[in-house]
């Protein structure tokens, strides 16, 4: 068994991944807290797309495809927030709009790529372990500033998440704070972005957490379970991708899922076996 673990170790490209991969599992499971508990789960999917131009414009003009998404996630965060301000229109319809338009725009730019299917195949379905020591460093920098921000504006989230009646009496600036979420989890995107993949980062930032929502009652404490889930996921998935052959983002994914499935049958109180034992 030891031997097993110790393994893939013994090359770099696996250490870099899997160092990655459990940073993004944490970051994509404390975010995604607020994803679920906020019924933002079309707006993760919607950002992890509209990356897509950015990645485009970065590629066509040979610079960092990181910096192009994560360019193209703020201001697609930005559009956003400012669409849905005044009420005019919902969020979810404002998502919407600039969901397809950043989508259309990503796929007109990587179609006049001759060689896309080839080169930003990776950006698709995640490369972990491709993982550079640049790479490396972006993503734990990014980390570690999305989780400070968690920390220091734990209480303001807290409130407008649960009580926005609260925060108007508290005189707290909800608008500000709600961009600042918008744009933590454009950075989570970002961040995410080649390990699972554009097209998995959503089920990344909704599983774990969901799972966490079974088993907890507390903020605090979904989140240091879900960040636990996320983290085993990842771990568990690159060791199955490398004795298996077979891709690692949807290995991490499927991982996450099998312990949600598992979750929702046997949690105490909320799991389905529970209730039908109550029941009888």
């Amino acid at each position: 068994m030891i031997e097993w673990l110790l393994t893939p170790l013994a090359y770099g490209f696996m250490q870099r991944g899997l160092l990655a991969a459990v940073m993004v599992g944490i970051l994509c499971a404390v975010i995604g807290c607020y994803v679920v508990l906020r019924s933002m789960a079309f707006l993760g999917d919607a950002m992890a797309h509209a990356i897509l131009p950015g990645v485009a414009v970065a590629y066509l003009l040979d610079g960092n495809l990181t910096v192009g998404a994560l360019v193209a996630a703020v201001v697609v965060a930005l559009g956003i927030g400012a669409f849905s301000r005044q009420g005019t229109i919902k969020e979810d319809t404002a998502i919407g709009i600039m969901f397809a338009a950043a989508l259309s725009l990503g796929v007109m730019l990587i179609s006049s790529i001759k060689t896309y299917a080839v080169d930003l195949t990776h950006i698709l379905f995640g490369n972990v372990l491709g993982v550079s020591p640049a790479d490396l460093w972006l993503t734990a920098g990014l980390t570690a500033l999305i989780l400070g921000t968690v920390v220091v504006l734990y209480r303001p989230f807290l409130v407008i998440s649960f009580d926005p009646v609260l925060a108007a009496t508290l005189r707290l600036p909800a608008e500000l704070l709600r961009y600042a979420m918008l744009i933590l989890l454009a950075l989570t995107v970002v961040v995410s972005m080649q390990t699972v993949g554009v097209g998995l980062v959503a089920a990344m930032l909704v599983t774990p957490a969901a799972s966490a929502y079974l088993l907890t009652r507390r903020l605090r404490m979904m989140m240091i379970v879900s960040a636990v889930i996320g983290a085993f996921s990842s771990l568990a998935g690159l060791y199955l991708s490398y004795y298996l052959n077979v891709a690692s983002g949807a290995a991490i994914i499927l991982t996450a899922t099998i312990i949600f499935i598992l979750i929702f049958l046997f949690a105490p109180q909320r799991g389905v076996a529970w209730s039908f034992w109550r029941r009888s």
